[in-house]
């Protein structure tokens, strides 16, 4: 199963916050290094690539020596609008030593909803696409709550990267994030816990065995990287979860090595 990952030409890469920012809350500009170089070259490849990144509420916390979320959602969604500008300025930075454009999408879950909005959407990531531009996509924070009858939010950066997946009908969805893969427990604290090499499906058995929250600087917990699976699954696609503390991995997973939890 794993071999045809190498075929895999149209790829999209999500990143958590726990990639990105250290446990201290400073940023990991190595692994941001490692992760514009691995993206990159498999541009230079001829793969097209689109990166769903999180941490522009980490970015911001660190960038206004702020130690912990703010309580309101106000606060929150004023340090993301910090946060994204210094991401996308580190980020930049970073792909344009390797001779790579990059471009920003923030989106909002009415304008995947809407036909309309939802075609330019897509018109617009396919354009950057064959333009050899790696778009680099975020939920806009500064405008997305959820509302009894509006709905803006995605949930998590887990949720739309299936969903930005989906929309481009990319070959494999490759999530990394702080654990590799999926266990039967928490093997941070079951050393007995054992991983899933392959997930066919996901029913209520494995939904129960997804603990919380993530970190302290993210959301995403194991219930909703099940969720974003199901969702890929669904249409027959492919996702990896590994972890992301060396982004170079992609590479590992790219040419069909046994890394991480394979849903398919």
């Amino acid at each position: 199963m794993r071999k045809q990952l190498k075929e895999a030409k149209r790829i999209v890469i999500k990143v958590g916050t726990s990639t990105l920012i250290y446990p201290n809350g400073n940023i990991n500009l190595s692994a941001i290094d490692q992760l514009a170089f691995t993206l990159s070259d498999l541009r230079n490849q001829g793969k097209e690539i689109i990166l769903v990144s999180s941490g522009a509420i980490g970015v911001g916390l660190n960038k206004l020596n702020m130690d912990k979320r703010p309580p309101t959602i106000p606060e929150q969604q004023a340090v993301a609008a910090v946060g994204q500008a210094e991401l996308m300025n580190i980020y930049n930075q970073r792909f344009l030593t390797y001779s790579q454009q990059i471009a920003q999408l923030l989106l909002t879950r009415d304008v995947i909803e809407y036909p309309e909005s939802r075609k330019n959407v897509t018109n617009t990531m396919e354009q950057l696409l064959q333009m050899g531009i790696i778009p680099v996509i975020n939920e806009n924070d500064t405008v997305a709550i959820d509302e009894l009858d509006h709905l803006t939010k995605f949930g998590d950066n887990d949720q739309l990267s299936a969903i930005v997946a989906q929309l481009i009908q990319a070959d494999a969805l490759i999530m990394l994030s702080d654990i590799d893969g999926f266990f039967s427990d928490n093997p941070n604290t079951n050393k007995k816990a054992t991983l899933f090499s392959e997930i066919n499906e996901i029913n209520d058995e494995l939904l129960q065995l997804a603990g919380g929250k993530g970190s302290r600087f993210g959301t995403g917990g194991m219930y909703s990287k099940l969720k974003a699976a199901e969702r890929i699954l669904e249409h027959d696609g492919a996702m990896i979860l590994a972890n992301g503390k060396q982004p170079k991995i992609i590479f590992d997973i790219l040419n069909g090595e046994m890394i991480g939890t394979l849903f398919i």
